[in-house]
């Protein structure tokens, strides 16, 4: 069917765009750390244990970890033997063609559009407390938006228009910064561990499963280490912007899978390490704030340790947004030169080879839903978009190995087919305790998507014009 039509499997010379490659697996690997290590360790840590898990949000993450690990496997394969066409969007077109993989573009631009906004959104309140601890407090109306009773979130638009314009300057400055600024927060991270570990009260993980592997809360929302697992995946969804990289990377077949492994494998024993130190200092009970480790520092009256550690709150949470923001560019590039999106957003700057339509193009849209909307349920609408996306990649594989069993892999999932059947397993499993408004407005997205799809992009499509 003209529906599935694929690119060709080996897709180099058509992925030959005129992206600088410019990013080595070192490049990559931070690049991954800066996405991952975030809004999970900053933020969702707490929310998830005093809501959902207890000292048990450890085995969340645990559980989120061997999910993304499946997922991670696969990328690598399809990322070595399909070389420079990155991320699930360009796999997904290889292996199970051009619908399917409009569909999953347009949940990685619903994935990344969405958690760029959101991460702003909690950046400025971390911003707007630093400022207003050295007496330069801004006024509410210009920290919140209209729905909370101000005017606009102006550090939040802000924040986004700043990385619009750095990465419009080129991708390796932007490597640059992310490197930068990674090293700032990962201090941060030492800091809290080696303050931690000292004063460390066991009476505190006990309970360790208060709410049991899967309940039900008072409200009636799922609980329990299961959907804190499903909660805290949003922790983990930057390794997948590592393969949006892959047109740019200098050696994209080795690079690519070195990049996306070593980034998953660290973070998740921080993530691991963090949280169980997190619920041994402070009673998990009281972690429900915007900054746990922060707040868990003060709790204990360590307050220089707290102040360093909401300084990588701010470096880490502007990683994430550069590295989001950064993988939905390039998707909206990858669709244009498809001829699945108009060619207005597959346009490169001369001077810089990088989309600057595009990037300034997203770069006010966020700007206006980070400043103009309170996004504070949008990180499960996240969440059930990476997750699906995580299904196609764990398909893909099975896919290109039915359809092309000789093409050169210099990096086999193991144990194939279980790793990406255990892929599709897990991440199905953790989509399904995601609560049913999420699903309601997914299915809404995807809806529009296929609408699209049949009025434009297939008509449009690089594909469709190659047809005799």
């Amino acid at each position: 069917m003209q529906l599935f039509r694929t690119k060709p499997s080996t897709p180099d010379d058509y992925c030959n765009s005129g992206l600088k490659r410019a990013l080595s697996a070192f490049d990559l690997t931070l690049l991954g750390i800066g996405a991952i290590i975030g809004t999970g360790i900053f933020v969702l840590t707490g929310v998830a244990a005093a809501t959902k898990a207890g000292p048990a949000v450890v085995l969340s993450f645990v559980v989120a970890g061997f999910a993304c690990a499946f997922a991670a496997l696969a990328y690598a394969e399809l990322a070595a033997s399909l070389g420079g066409c990155g991320s699930a969007y360009g796999y997904s077109y290889a292996a199970l063609g051009e619908l399917l993989a409009w569909m999953v573009g347009w949940i990685l631009i619903l994935e990344y559009g969405v958690a760029t906004a959101a991460v702003a959104t909690g950046w400025s309140g971390y911003f707007s407390s630093a400022l207003a601890s050295i007496g330069l407090a801004l006024p509410d109306a210009l920290t919140h938006a209209p729905p909370q009773g101000g005017i606009i979130n102006l550090p939040a638009a802000a924040i986004v228009l700043l990385l619009a314009i750095l990465l419009a300057i080129g991708v390796k400055q932007s490597s640059q910064f992310n490197a930068v600024l990674v090293f700032v927060k990962l201090l941060a991270i030492a800091v809290f561990i080696g303050v931690a570990v000292f004063h460390i009260n066991t009476e505190l993980w006990h309970p360790f499963m208060p709410f049991g592997w899967s309940s039900t809360g008072p409200g009636g929302e799922p609980t329990g280490i299961l959907s804190g697992a499903a909660f805290v995946f949003f922790a983990y969804i930057g390794f997948d912007a590592v393969t949006t990289a892959a047109e740019e990377t200098k050696n994209p077949q080795r690079d690519v899978p070195i990049g996306i492994i070593t980034s998953l494998a660290f973070c998740t024993v921080i993530y691991i390490v963090v949280s169980g130190l997190l619920t041994g200092i402070v009673s998990y009970k009281d972690l429900n704030v915007s900054s746990p480790v922060a707040h868990a520092l003060q709790l204990l009256g360590i307050n220089w340790a707290s102040g360093l550690v909401a300084t990588g709150v701010i470096a880490g949470l502007t990683t994430v947004m550069l590295v989001l923001y950064y993988g939905l560019t390039r998707i909206f590039f990858a669709m244009s030169r498809d001829g699945l999106l108009p060619p207005f957003f597959g346009t490169l700057n001369e001077t810089t080879r990088t989309p600057v339509r595009v990037i300034i193009l997203c770069g006010l849209l966020i700007a206006a839903i980070a400043g103009f909307v309170p996004l504070g349920e949008l990180a499960e609408l996240t969440n059930i978009g990476t997750l699906a996306a995580f299904v196609f990649v764990c398909i893909g594989v099975i896919v290109m190995r039915a359809r092309q069993p000789g093409l050169h892999r210099p990096f086999k999932c193991p144990w194939h087919p279980v790793i990406p059947i255990m892929g599709i397993i897990s991440c199905g499993t953790l989509m399904a305790f995601l609560p049913l408004i999420t699903w309601q407005r997914f299915g809404v997205w995807l809806l529009i998507g296929v609408g699209i799809y049949f009025i434009y992009s297939m008509h449009n499509s690089r594909l469709a014009k190659a047809l005799p």
